[in-house]
């Protein structure tokens, strides 16, 4: 069986050690390749991105270096990470000789669809506030003043790009995309999740997992059960 390598892009304030521990639950194939935004961990002083655009381009080269030779590609994000997916599934399609085998988007509207309140430009506890009320959950670390300095500038970053997000292109994907919904997700809904099939040419399937928005950080193998489904299409 041919392995496939899936590239996995993160949500707004996670770095990619949140995607370490899914390797051991995959035997391998998929290969987890977590990329790293700037900002964050061991790329903790770099200036993080605030522009999708920019951040594809530069997540680009990481990807194709990190995509093991022979192996397909399926893409995965969740929130901001679905439409860093969405584009950087683009981008591989048209500049690299990757097979990208499918796209999986999760807890996200489609490319067209702004989000109705924002939280850029908020002061800071009003930020937080609202943030947590986009996420579902609030962060421990930002109950600790001094963990919350160094990671405010790089949280309110990553929400700036998301909320000013526009698609780079009106075409469609040439790619099946998979569009994943928690069950009690109160931030983005089942029409909302439905209307990712105008984003692609190549097929689309629409699922549902057990949880709310944050799912993916309490039940992680429900996600991968589902995309190791989707792969066996």
């Amino acid at each position: 069986m041919r392995r496939t390598s899936l590239v996995c892009l993160p949500f707004a304030g996670a770095g990619a050690s949140f995607f370490h521990p899914w390797a051991a639950l995959t035997d391998g194939n998929p290969r987890i390749v977590a990329l790293q935004l700037p900002g964050r961990e061991w790329r903790l002083s770099e200036d993080p991105y605030r522009n999708v655009a920019q951040a594809v381009a530069g997540l680009l080269p990481a990807a194709g270096g990190q995509i093991a030779p022979g192996d397909r590609v399926a893409v995965f994000g969740h929130s901001l990470g679905a439409v860093l997916a969405y584009e950087l599934a683009h981008a591989l399609v048209a500049h690299t000789g990757a097979d990208v085998a499918r796209l999986v988007v999760s807890g996200s509207p489609d490319p067209w669809t702004p989000r109705a309140r924002r939280a850029t430009g908020l002061p800071d506890d009003e930020f937080l506030l609202r943030v947590k009320e986009f996420a579902g959950y609030g962060h421990e670390a930002l109950a600790d003043p001094d963990m919350r300095e160094l990671i405010l500038p790089t949280l309110r970053a990553d929400v700036e790009m998301h909320e000013n997000y526009t698609p780079a292109t009106d075409r469609p994907l040439p790619v099946p995309i998979t569009a994943v919904r928690g069950t009690g997700d109160d931030l983005v809904t089942a029409e909302q999740t439905a209307r990712w099939a105008r984003a692609t040419s190549a097929g689309f399937t629409r699922a549902e997992v057990e949880g709310g928005h944050m799912y993916i950080a309490e039940d992680p193998g429900s996600l991968l059960r589902l995309i190791d489904d989707e792969l066996a299409r």
